[in-house]
């Protein structure tokens, strides 16, 4: 396949980089910290033992923690191709 002025791999390394770029956005996220509640600082259910110990430092039940999660705004991704199909995705 040509690849114009790209050297070879200039694609997986567009991946590569993006799943790095992600994977440290992920990382600098704030985990919990401190000991986890028996019960959901939102809405007062118990917060499982398992969950508790899988997850130190937990507030939140599954239910609540879901909630939240879809209701967080999708960013928008970096355009590392800088073509015009890319950009109107």
């Amino acid at each position: 396949m040509a690849g114009g002025w790209a050297k070879d791999g200039a694609v997986s390394e567009q991946i590569e980089a993006s799943i790095s770029d992600e994977l440290a956005r992920m990382q600098a996220r704030k985990t919990p910290v401190g000991e986890s509640l028996t019960h959901c600082a939102e809405c007062d259910e118990p917060i499982p033992e398992a969950r508790r110990i899988a997850v130190p430092g937990v507030k939140l039940c599954v239910e609540c923690v879901a909630e939240r999660d879809a209701i967080r705004v999708q960013r928008g991704g970096i355009n590392r191709r800088g073509s015009k199909d890319s950009q109107l995705k």
